[in-house]
């Protein structure tokens, strides 16, 4: 079982950047997939990007060419960086873990989230 840990949300204005880190406890890390998610607020979570354990990724439409997902599995560690932020990519930002080859949208571990504020 892994136990994602997210960091590095905060403030930033608009067309600023950002790097989210997870750290995922468990040494079988580098057999799972490893998504982020978010959740504004007023609105349902929605997948944002993931990564499998053999390195294929998946990116939402409204995020591809601004956000770079990555994994360190000596680290342990998925990151997420943000480039270009706009004032609606503002959410708490989850990460997720899942120990499947496919990037599902229904990881059964997640982590506590973290905010992330974009300012105008």
């Amino acid at each position: 079982q892994v136990q994602p840990v997210e960091s590095g949300g905060g403030l930033v204005q608009a067309g600023g950047s950002l790097r989210l880190s997870c750290a995922a406890s468990g040494r079988t890390f580098s057999r799972y997939s490893m998504s982020w998610f978010r959740q504004a607020p007023g609105k349902e979570r929605e997948f944002v990007a993931g990564i499998n354990w053999s390195g294929v990724i998946n990116y939402a439409d409204f995020v591809k060419g601004r956000f770079t997902i990555s994994r360190d599995n000596a680290k342990t560690t998925v990151y997420l960086q943000m480039n270009s932020l706009k004032p609606e990519d503002t959410a708490v930002y989850y990460c997720a873990a899942d120990p499947s080859l496919i990037i599902t949208r229904t990881p059964p571990y997640w982590g506590q989230g973290t905010q992330v504020t974009v300012s105008s």
